[in-house]
């Protein structure tokens, strides 16, 4: 039987998924690779191997010396660099064509996250959908980062946990969905980094504000704050923090004195 060469389609939805497994399961007995060779007609095994090409191509994983075939390699190339070049655009398209070949369609799929879009038109509607389906996104990309713990206490039950941004999303349109701009913490933690109540040094260790060391005295403190001076993050096995951005955070939104 003739090979079926990959569709642009198909590369995408490979590095959707690439983006949302830890390096660990990128094989074919993850059910998630079962769930894509099934949906564009593959086997498992060849979802697993484009996964190990994007692998090849990802900075992180050179860096590790990560191989890869060639032919795959030249493959997978020009999808990577669309999604350097522009990862809103990529991750919001990949997710179409994933809810498309689901058959279920991206505003039913994402309903609990677009509730309030339902009177939007036109561009409106379509600018806000991509927002909060490519933020839905990145908290994915950034809990399986992070194998769903909290960088700072170990809490490990997502519905606690927040991909929190390292730059705001406001402030740095260009990085809003870069695994290197995100942090998985508990929702008590996100809060207080978010409002620069403790940050992060460039070797990765706690710092807390004098503001919030303002209540040293108070139990809350105590059990929530106290031991955290000086301990080091819990660092994913993929994407680091990137310095560039926890030197923005100490610079702009950490309270100093």
């Amino acid at each position: 039987m003739k090979r079926r060469n990959w569709t642009r389609e198909e590369l995408i939805l490979a590095l959707n998924l690439y983006l949302k497994l830890p390096f660990g399961k990128m094989h074919s007995r993850t059910p998630e690779v079962i769930h894509l060779a099934n949906i564009i007609e593959r086997t498992p095994s060849s979802i697993a191997m484009r996964l190990v090409n994007f692998a090849s191509v990802d900075p992180y994983h050179q860096n590790r010396g990560i191989g890869g075939l060639p032919g795959g390699k030249k493959q997978v190339e020009p999808i990577w660099q669309e999604f350097i070049d522009n990862k809103d655009e990529l991750l919001f398209e990949s997710e179409n064509i994933l809810a498309n070949r689901e058959l279920n369609p991206i505003d039913n799929k994402y309903a609990d996250i677009l509730i309030g879009t339902e009177n939007l038109v036109g561009e409106s509607k379509i600018r806000e959908v991509k927002v909060r389906v490519n933020q839905h996104v990145f908290r994915q990309i950034v809990l399986a980062n992070y194998s769903s713990k909290c960088a700072i206490s170990g809490i490990d039950m997502p519905e606690l946990l927040v991909a929190s941004h390292i730059v705001p999303w406001s402030k740095n349109e260009k990085e809003r969905l870069n695994p290197e701009n995100g942090i998985c913490l508990s929702s008590l933690y996100d809060k207080a980094f978010d409002k620069g109540l403790i940050g992060i040094n460039l070797d990765y260790s706690i710092i807390i504000s004098e503001k919030l060391k303002q209540n040293i005295n108070k139990p809350y403190y105590q059990q929530y704050f106290s031991h955290l001076a000086n301990k080091a993050i819990s660092l994913p096995p993929k994407y680091y923090p990137k310095k560039d951005f926890i030197e923005f955070h100490l610079d702009s939104i950490f309270q100093h004195p």
